[in-house]
């Protein structure tokens, strides 16, 4: 269910408490209605800040992380974003509020077909939603002004380096282990990559091939 007025200004202080102090971040938030990509069980705690499980075995990410990796991203509003790993799509719905066009991609087909629903019943109709193996990004619609993945890999993935844009942003959680994970962020310079460390994270592991829904 939505959030209250009271939820929304608990919800809204917390992320900022949090480190997510981006004005266009945090407007973005407060007009997706987390509630809508959380079923059963958990819905009522929809705007508590912690990842919440949703099908598939996968979970949605805790709201402060989700903000943190957005204003990380820096998305301006003529933007082609590349998401790798829908989930419940709310990662995506935030993007489409910043980005001028996104894509999403996600190994389970439940997923993608579940997030397409909630995409529509809301309205945002700049978000282009995919089932393909994310670990080779979108090559026919490369390159990408930004690209963010909401799952670790050991490093940034070959393909994924290659579709980003000279000038362009990526953020990824990196790691081997599924306990310490960093969230670092790679610019694309004219000679190379430069890479930043921003926070340990955790996520679930990046798996090449499509999921068994």
């Amino acid at each position: 269910m939505s959030a209250s007025a009271e939820e929304l200004m608990q919800f809204l202080f917390t992320l900022r408490s949090r480190g997510v102090t981006d004005r266009r971040t945090l407007e973005a938030m407060e007009r997706i209605d987390r509630s809508a990509f959380v079923r059963g069980l958990f819905a009522d705690r929809a705007w508590e800040d912690m990842p919440l499980p949703i099908a598939c075995g996968q979970t949605i990410s805790q709201p402060s992380v989700v903000g943190l990796m957005t204003q990380a991203l820096d998305v301006q509003p003529r933007d082609k974003v590349l998401e790798v790993g829908t989930g419940s799509g709310y990662q995506a719905a935030i993007l489409s509020l910043l980005a001028r066009r996104v894509y999403t991609v996600d190994r389970y087909r439940r997923l993608v077909a579940e997030a397409r629903a909630t995409f529509e019943a809301m309205g945002l109709v700049n978000i282009v939603a995919a089932t393909s193996d994310g670990s080779f990004g979108l090559p026919e619609q490369s390159p990408f002004d930004r690209i963010l993945v909401t799952a670790a890999a050991e490093d940034p993935p070959p393909p994924l380096l290659a579709q980003l844009r000279v000038g362009g942003i990526m953020v990824l959680p990196v790691g081997q282990s599924d306990h310490v994970q960093s969230l670092i962020r790679v610019t694309r310079h004219e000679t190379g990559y430069h890479y930043e460390e921003l926070r340990e994270v955790r996520f679930v592991p990046l798996v090449e091939g499509l999921g068994q829904d």
